[in-house]
This record gives structure tokens, C-alpha cells and sequence, in this order.
């Protein structure tokens, strides 16, 4: 295991940042620190037990010690409304550091290689995301709409970038934009708007990578495309025929002509014969005018090779140069954009991190903090299911996502383990499993 990306040396990342945050208590009132707080809340997501901190409070009582301590580092564990309170006014832009050096750290350890596809791109998928949303609750910082009947819902939401690739399950996730009303602006918020704050925010850390950015339909627009590119950025994104109608002409004027390149491949797979058809070409406005950006496009149809029923469809807008040779890894590039719905989104809502749930709204930051604490650690399981062997069997052999963390939950109510180590070598022992040279 690569030593930065040990479970302890993640812990201690976040350690690091923490003990930065800025105190906004001016009273008397400092029995618990504020990174006691934040700690404690992010165990309550990493053990993926809302109870966690009840049980190492009752823990403590009894042995004196707890694995909140232990595990986490937590020196006094507040309850879950002191944690509340605490955390409300903290902007969640002072944890994201940490996401930059855990991402340092897995460049520095040749991790990110497995991630690249496309000449050696990156992939970095974007893709707006609701972690909470209520009729009654709101706060400064929601967003809301309102229904033909007058019903107004409050929500917040967020752009969750993650690193993608063809063919891998794990998805690396990066620092969120949030969606919120912006200081003299009259529109309300969106999440092109927050993309392009993204992009403008992070393309110094991240465009010297070679990455590709890849979105829906929502973000090819020239606007997001041209500051991509300014900013250093590749893109390959959705494009449909009813948003680009300009660009759309011009293909169907290739086609007439039989200029429009086309290849189709035949694939043998566990359901038989698949038939992949790509149509393509370079050079193409992405909308009217004479200002427009001029992209490369391409479109995939995969049909049943039996009776030609349609399986997939899609087409997409991209910088990259289109050839016979290409086409093929770019539609792959593309298709892996759905990742970020299937490996981070619909993991974060329905296995275990409960994204959706009102852990705290707060009045303030809590919300939106709480959700980047959430993001940390999925990521930092995410390295471990990379780096960690003994993590890697266990999760193998609890092949169940549900059985592991049922696991570590009943296991860290009951047992007081000294480490993290402890613990996975509990378990091991327990399972009698042997750990692979």
C-alpha cells in the first residue's frame, strides 16, 4: 500500500485541514472544538452508521476509550445537534484541500494510469446532482422553484465532478460547485453557470493532466465549450439534434452527398452479435452565426446483430480529431459519462451514504458542508478499494456493500480497536482469510 494513501495518512489529511478551520464562537461555550465536530460527522459517513456516535459515546462511558478516537481521532464526541450547531456558519470550501492532495497523492502513486483512455486523457465527467430538497425548510443559500399551483420547493444542489474511465467501476470524486444564489446576479443560479465556475476555478490544478471533460447534452454549449478550451481543457460531450439544429443541417447535407464517414463493427458478446455503427466527421459549426465554435462530431448505434433492434444511441460534440482509427475510443470516452450517474450519484443516494437524507440544513453552510463531508469519504474509500489489500479482499469476500458495513458497524459498537489495521486484521482472522503476498 502506498504509504500517503494509507487509511491513517488519509485521516491525517483531513486532520491537517481541520485544525486550520476558523472559530466563529465568541463565547464561553468551547467544551467541544470544532474539528471534533467536523471529524464527527464525517465517521457518522465513512462507517456509514448514523448511530455511530451514540454507540462510542456509550463506549466511552464504559472502557473510557472509543473508536471515535481511535479510528478517527476524536478527542470529545459531541451529539449529533451540538455537531449541527458547530458546523453551520464553515463554508465547505475549507475541506477541499484535501481532495487535492488525496488526488496528488494517487497521481504521485501511478494510480490515476488505470484512469486514462484517449490518448492518455483523463476523463472528468460533470454532472449536476440534488442532495436535498423540502416545501418547508429552506435557507439563504437554496434554490427553489415554483410550481403552476404556487407550491414552492427549496432545494440545494451541486456540480459533483469525478474522474471516469472506460471499463473501470471506481470513479475518483473532486471538489463539488455548489449551486446557490450569486452575489449581483439578478438569474437565479444553474448548473452551467456552476460548471463554468468549476472550470475557471480548477483548470490550473487539473488541465495540465490532459483531461477530457464530459457532460450531457445541458452543457454542450458554446459558451462552456470555448472556455474549456481556454482554459486548457479537451471536451467530448452529448450532443442532441433538437439543441443543435445548425450543426444537425450540416450533417444531414453530408449525408445526402456521401460525405458523412461511416464505419460499423461487429462485436461478439455474452449476448450475442452486436453491430456497432459510427457516423462521423470534422469541421462542423456547433450553432449558426459567424462567431460559431467549430467542433468534430460522431454518433454511435449499436443494434442486436440478429434482428437489428437498437440497444444504444447517442452522438456527441468534441475538440478531439475524428478518424477511423479514433472513433471508437472517443464514443467510449463519451459513454463513460453515464458513470457519474451509475458509480457516484446513484451509489451516494442508494448504498449506504444515504446523500438524499436530511443529516442537517442548518441555516447557514451545513447542508452543503455535510455533503462535502460525505464526498471525502466515498473518496477515501474509493482509495482504499484501490491501494489497500486487505480492504480489497475483504470487500471481495463481503462481496455485498450492505455486508461489509454491517460489519463495521456491528463490529465497532461491541469492540474497541486500537487502528484501522486492527480492525481489517479483525476481520480477516475472523473470516480466516489470507492476505496475498
Amino acid at each position: 500500500m502506498s504509504g500517503a494513501l494509507a487509511f491513517d495518512d488519509l485521516v491525517e489529511k483531513l486532520h491537517r485541514v481541520l485544525n486550520g478551520f476558523p472559530d466563529h464562537r465568541t463565547g464561553q461555550n468551547t467544551t467541544y472544538s470544532l474539528k471534533d465536530a467536523a471529524l464527527g460527522a464525517f465517521s457518522v459517513f465513512f462507517t456509514q452508521s448514523p448511530s455511530f456516535l451514540a454507540h462510542q459515546r456509550t463506549m466511552q462511558q464504559s472502557k473510557g476509550r472509543s473508536n471515535a478516537e481511535s479510528l478517527f481521532g476524536v478527542e470529545r464526541v459531541p451529539c449529533d445537534n451540538h455537531i449541527r450547531s458547530l458546523l453551520d456558519p464553515i463554508v465547505p470550501d475549507y475541506v477541499f484541500p484535501v481532495f487535492e492532495q488525496v488526488f496528488g497523492d494517487l497521481e504521485a502513486a501511478e494510480e490515476l494510469d488505470t484512469f486514462r483512455s484517449l490518448n492518455g486523457n483523463l476523463h472528468i465527467a460533470l454532472d449536476g446532482l440534488c442532495y436535498f430538497s423540502s416545501k418547508k425548510i429552506h435557507c439563504q443559500n437554496c434554490s427553489q422553484r415554483t410550481a403552476a399551483k404556487g407550491v414552492t420547493t427549496y432545494f440545494h444542489s451541486a456540480i459533483t465532478p469525478v474522474v471516469v474511465a472506460p471499463g473501470n467501476g471506481r470513479v475518483i470524486a473532486l471538489e463539488p460547485e455548489f449551486i446557490v444564489p450569486q452575489d449581483g446576479h439578478d438569474k437565479q443560479d444553474c448548473e452551467q453557470a456552476a460548471a463554468k465556475r468549476w472550470i475557471n476555478k480548477y483548470a490550473e490544478r487539473y488541465a495540465s493532466k490532459k483531461v477530457t471533460l464530459s457532460g450531457d447534452d445541458l452543457y454542450c454549449k458554446q459558451p462552456l465549450c470555448e472556455l474549456a478550451l481556454d482554459m486548457g481543457f479537451n471536451f467530448l460531450l452529448v450532443c442532441k439534434p433538437d439543441s443543435h439544429t445548425t450543426l444537425y443541417k450540416k450533417i444531414d447535407a453530408l449525408q445526402a452527398n456521401g460525405s458523412l464517414s461511416r464505419l460499423s463493427i461487429h462485436r461478439l458478446t455474452k449476448k450475442g452479435l452486436e453491430v456497432f455503427t459510427y457516423r462521423y466527421a470534422n469541421g462542423l459549426p456547433l450553432r449558426a452565426g459567424e462567431d460559431a465554435l467549430w467542433v468534430n462530431w460522431c454518433e454511435v448505434t449499436v443494434t442486436q446483430g440478429t434482428d437489428g433492434q437498437v440497444l444504444y444511441h447517442n452522438s456527441f460534440a468534441t475538440n478531439h480529431q475524428i478518424t477511423h482509427a479514433t472513433v471508437h475510443s472517443l464514443v467510449c470516452g463519451g459513454r463513460t459519462h453515464w458513470k457519474i450517474e451509475n458509480e457516484n450519484n446513484n451509489v451516494l443516494k442508494t448504498k449506504g451514504y444515504h446523500l438524499e437524507h436530511n443529516f442537517g440544513h442548518g441555516e447557514e453552510y451545513l447542508s452543503s458542508f455535510l455533503l462535502t463531508l460525505n464526498l471525502l469519504a466515498f473518496l477515501f474509500h474509493t482509495v482504499l478499494d484501490l491501494v489497500d489489500e486487505k480492504y480489497l479482499l475483504l470487500r471481495r469476500t463481503l462481496s455485498a456493500r450492505k455486508t461489509f458495513f454491517n460489519d463495521i458497524r456491528a463490529l465497532t459498537r461491541y469492540i474497541l480497536f486500537e487502528s484501522w489495521e486492527h480492525l481489517l486484521d479483525f476481520m480477516i482472522e475472523g473470516l480466516e482469510l489470507t492476505v496475498p503476498p
